[in-house]
């Protein structure tokens, strides 16, 4: 049994299994197959978001061990999905609000047409190994998350695209000849398929020897020790938590409900910082205005909670 079907332990961070997944296959039934997914998440009290596409299926989920298992079971039951992996991290408290399967164009958008990583892809490098290639001085190592995300943490010697969509990535590519310089090209992104499609582009735009970290950052602060790590910070991730540490443990930093930009502790102590108002990072792009309109949707929110009510402006 691989690290990626154990079963974790309560104690190690929470009574809720989080499940972090994607799978890249040519899946054309995949309209039909929402209504079902959809239904058996719900049925196992099972809660996050989950993508379908002609190219696969991309997603997080949370619930408790049993029934995080049984959807898993129900997704590598599909052919398309036989071999699909997962990353299992633990919450202490549901990091969802409700349970939504949504049908895409792709499950990662990328916005170019015919990039298909079942047909051409990068070599896949294992955490235990990464931190010899990224130390290499002939790699170049690319992050291809989001600012927001690369704000709070990276590996040592990566470059930034400085990115707000994903979408950017080919162009920033495009408009950096100097990524040619090195013969080798290292990416990597949270759990593995933003950077699997990044490869992919690289590719197909000639580049010849392109490694992408399995597992993503998920899988490299779950196997190596923090003592040995070449990460520094905490790692985004689209839940409740905001951010995870080494061994997966819960970070520190908060959400800003305003922008969606995480907030560290020292951030939340800001003149500018209102909850779900305002922070440090968006209150110059703000108008009052705006900030008033988001006061009304916290008092509604508060006033929701205490009727034991969830208003929608809380998602």
């Amino acid at each position: 049994m691989t690290d990626d079907f154990k079963t974790p332990r309560h104690e190690e961070g929470g009574a809720f299994c989080v499940a972090a997944l994607y799978h890249f296959a040519a899946f054309q039934r995949f309209e039909s197959f929402r209504e079902p997914l959809e239904a058996l998440c719900k049925a196992e009290g099972v809660k996050g978001t989950l993508l379908l596409a002609h190219e696969g299926i991309n997603g997080t989920i949370a619930g408790t061990d049993a029934g995080i298992a049984n959807v898993l079971a129900f997704l590598r039951a599909q052919p398309e999905f036989a071999s699909l992996e997962h990353k299992e991290s633990r919450a202490s408290k549901m990091p969802f609000l409700r349970m939504k399967v949504k049908l895409k164009k792709e499950i990662v958008t990328m916005g170019v047409e015919d990039i298909d990583p079942n047909k051409i892809v990068g070599t896949y490098v294992d955490p235990q190994d990464w931190n010899a290639l990224i130390s290499d001085p002939e790699t170049i190592v690319i992050d291809t998350r989001n600012d927001y995300e690369t704000a709070i943490g990276i590996f040592r010697g990566a470059v930034d695209p400085q990115t707000k969509t994903f979408r950017e990535f080919p162009d920033w590519v495009k408009n950096n000849p100097g990524l040619h310089n090195k013969p080798k090209i290292a990416m990597y992104c949270t759990g593995g398929i933003r950077c699997e499609k990044a490869t992919a582009f690289m590719k197909s735009q000639g580049f010849d020897e392109v490694y992408h970290l399995k597992g993503g950052i998920l899988k490299y602060l779950e196997q190596v020790p923090e003592e040995q790590s070449l990460w520094d910070g905490a790692c985004f991730v689209f839940d409740e938590r905001v951010s995870v540490t080494h061994g997966l443990k819960e970070g520190e930093h908060q959400l800003c409900h305003a922008c969606r930009n995480p907030i560290t502790p020292d951030e939340l102590t800001s003149p500018y910082y209102e909850a779900g108002v305002s922070c440090s990072h968006c209150y110059p792009e703000r108008s009052e205005a705006d900030r008033e309109r988001y006061r009304q949707r916290q008092k509604q929110i508060a006033l929701a909670k205490q009727r034991g009510t969830r208003h929608i402006g809380s998602d």
